[in-house]
């Protein structure tokens, strides 16, 4: 069984490592200290679905449906753009917004709402869990369940280890000057990715 899984696992973790939309809420997120588990909860288990739905086949509806990338595309582009925005008038703001001290707590529906916005209006999940790992399990004939469970274990390692790693940065983020760079870091990186989908062929 390890011939499948380790290789789920690895190629799962390697997919959801970069700097991302949804990795660096969960940083702002842990670093808050704010719904952390609901948070990684939601992350690692909308993982766990499209992982799974990829792996039982369903790669082959986005596959007979060229116009539902394209969709999803511009409307993850949208919501990024404007998360981005946000994050720049945070940090250009006075005080910004997330300094600890002064800015009230986001409501859990709130921050679970933005938290499935990053997961599945991100056209990256869809190509990287539904049709890459779907389609690679297709290599382990008879243990496809067992490569999934490896990818899927992946993301739970993953999303709790940023979540509850991050408190080990808030010494850092005590000063409300980190939470202004962070926030830049984080409007440039939406940025960036929103353009990246709206220029793609």
């Amino acid at each position: 069984m390890t011939t499948a899984f380790i290789p789920g696992f690895l190629l799962g973790l390697g997919l959801i490592l970069a700097i991302g939309a949804q990795n660096a809420f969960v940083l702002r997120q842990g670093l808050r200290g704010e719904h952390v588990l609901a948070i990684c909860l939601a992350c690692a288990v909308s993982d766990a679905v499209l992982i799974s739905a990829g792996v039982s086949g369903f790669g082959a509806l986005t596959a007979s449906l060229p116009w539902l990338e394209t969709a999803l595309r511009f409307a993850g582009a949208a919501f990024l753009v404007a998360y981005g925005v946000r994050a720049f008038v945070s940090a250009l703001g006075k005080g910004g917004t997330l300094v600890p001290s002064s800015q009230a707590p986001t409501s859990l529906a709130a921050a679970l709402a933005a938290c499935l916005a990053f997961t599945w209006l991100n056209p990256h999940v869809y190509l990287d869990t539904i049709l890459l790992l779907g389609s690679i399990s297709t290599q382990y004939p008879g243990e496809e369940a067992v490569f999934a469970a490896g990818a899927v274990a992946a993301s739970f390692c993953f999303f709790f280890s940023l979540g509850y790693g991050a408190r080990l940065l808030r010494p850092l983020f005590a000063q409300p000057g980190a939470w202004r760079v962070l926030d830049l870091i984080i409007g440039a990186t939406m940025c960036v990715i929103a353009l990246r989908l709206l220029v793609r062929q």
